[in-house]
């Protein structure tokens, strides 16, 4: 299995550079109105009926945006961890055709706050597993650091995926029970859970690029011990040997 380390170890890298990338694209939705950051978001709703606010809604992670008449979004400042909470000072400063789900509730604000941090703490993980992972093909030892960090992001980019669903899922749940039209975006979303997918794929294959080495290691020394034909004669059984001659030649 040695010679499939590099193969492993490049489709790894290529698994994982894919995951850093989608997390990116989802970081930065909403920091700028360009494509395609403007056309990725968690949630939009129609809000004309919200004093204050747009006709139409969208959440991301650094701002509350509008949508323009080409459905792009359209977003002001940014600031991090923007959360979803519609009566706050935050998002509308009302509640005047606020979901009730929303009102008196900090349960939307938690979640979808502590999203950021867990994110960027994932992403910071496979970037470093990214990097690392550039000695994947050549040892072993980089396989296994690769693999260690890529499963610590693995671990919080679930986290955050699964908070991002929790949120938004039940968010456009109370817009639509309050007649307001709601939708998941969908590129946020594809985003984040195709790049679990792409990390599991590449913490298993960098697994199999660190057992991969050790066990062609292990077979190349169990082949010198052994020799060509078969096992070697160490130096203590010639001596041993030569002990028992000896003794013959006494007797």
């Amino acid at each position: 299995m040695g010679g499939g380390r590099p193969i492993l170890g490049l489709l790894a890298m290529f698994f994982m550079a894919g995951a850093v990338l989608l997390i990116f694209l989802t970081l930065l939705g909403g920091t700028s109105n360009v494509i395609p950051l403007n056309d990725i978001y968690f949630l939009q709703a129609h809000t004309t009926n919200i004093p204050g606010a747009p006709g139409v809604s969208r959440w991301t992670f650094w701002n509350l945006c509008g949508v323009d008449a080409d459905g792009k979004s359209q977003c002001g400042p940014s600031h991090p961890a923007f959360p979803l909470d519609p009566p706050s000072d935050r998002n509308f400063n009302t509640t005047a055709n606020i979901p009730s789900q929303f009102i008196g509730t900090s349960h939307f604000f938690l979640m979808t706050r502590f999203m950021f941090p867990f994110i960027l703490i994932g992403l910071s993980f496979a970037v470093g597993s990214l990097f690392i992972g550039l000695l994947a093909p050549c040892t072993r030892i980089g396989s296994l650091l690769s693999s260690s960090l890529a499963w610590i992001a693995l671990m919080f980019q679930i986290i955050s995926s699964c908070l991002m669903t929790a949120a938004y899922v039940e968010g456009r749940d109370a817009f639509s029970s309050n007649n307001q039209e709601a939708t998941l975006g969908k590129k946020a979303f594809g985003f984040m859970w195709t790049a679990v997918a792409c990390l599991i794929l590449s913490s298993f294959l960098y697994c199999l690029g660190g057992v991969a080495g050790r066990d062609s290691g292990y077979a190349s020394r169990s082949t010198r011990r052994r020799g060509f034909f078969g096992p070697r004669r160490t130096s203590s059984s010639r001596s041993r040997r030569n002990f028992a001659n000896g003794n013959k030649d006494y007797v």
